[in-house]
């Protein structure tokens, strides 16, 4: 198994256990994380996941070039946007895959090509003061292909993510930090358990109102501000009427923690 998958309470941890290969992903590596994601997905008791690389090395170099890049280099044209339009992407949550619960990414080491794609695919990044980070696919005559021409410009600002991607540089975490790549970044030693900190707060969180206050985030910010704003209104109405938003009000006057049941 390439895929570690450990839980919680309602925190799954999901981890690329490929240290001899800076944790890239072949295509069974890359299967497995698709197959955990939908794992996650589908288990009622699952709030928030954290993702993160073995060792201290990598979080993700991308995809295992010496099986993925020959494996699509006999692929036609034809084929390979077959592919990409049917099936998931690297790790899955690159393409055609919809997650409907939050992930956050700890980044433990070097986070490049594909693994930079993947983590820009989760919510949020926390970075080790060690991790870099990098889309050096000009370097080998590609572009990032699983989506970090897309997904960068749109976190960082087409300048920075032009500059990242046309020169294939690398960021080191405190100008990840800078440029809001990453929203924290702490002590290598702490980022795992500052990471699964964060998932726990999430986790115990009304369910249903995180996942929707995460999908008014995401699926807003493509729209004018009018239609985001009905959206948010959209979503939130069917919150209002759950039994968790009773049982937030009533918790906060008995003066206790809420019992949330996502539903």
């Amino acid at each position: 198994m390439s895929i570690l998958f450990e839980t919680t309470g309602g925190v799954a941890l999901v981890t690329i256990d490929r240290p001899e290969v800076r944790n890239a992903l072949d295509f069974d590596a890359s299967d497995e994380l698709v197959a955990t994601w939908r794992r996650f997905n589908d288990d009622p008791d699952l709030r928030v996941a954290v993702l993160t690389g073995a060792g201290d090395k990598a979080f993700c170099s991308g995809a295992d070039m010496r099986g993925v890049g020959e494996f699509y280099r006999n692929l036609g044209p034809t084929e390979r946007l077959r592919r990409s339009e049917q099936q998931p992407g690297l790790g899955g949550l690159t393409r055609n895959m919809r997650i409907e619960k939050p992930i956050i990414a700890a980044i433990n080491g070097a986070c490049l090509a594909g693994g930079l794609e993947l983590a820009l695919s989760c919510d949020i990044r926390l970075a080790a003061d060690t991790a870099s980070f990098g889309l050096p696919e000009v370097t080998h005559g590609l572009i990032p292909g699983a989506g970090g021409t897309q997904r960068l410009p749109r976190l960082v600002g087409p300048s920075v993510a032009l500059d990242m991607i046309m020169s294939g540089r690398r960021l080191d975490a405190e100008e990840a930090l800078r440029v809001g790549l990453v929203s924290r970044v702490v002590d290598a030693a702490d980022l795992l358990e500052q990471a699964t900190e964060l998932a726990g707060l999430v986790a115990a969180n009304a369910p249903l109102a995180v996942q929707a206050a995460r999908a008014a985030v995401l699926r807003g910010l493509d729209l004018p501000l009018e239609e985001g704003l009905r959206l948010e209104q959209l979503l939130a109405e069917p919150v209002r009427q759950s039994e968790d938003a009773q049982e937030g009000p009533r918790a906060f006057l008995d003066k206790r923690k809420p019992v949330f049941k996502g539903r």
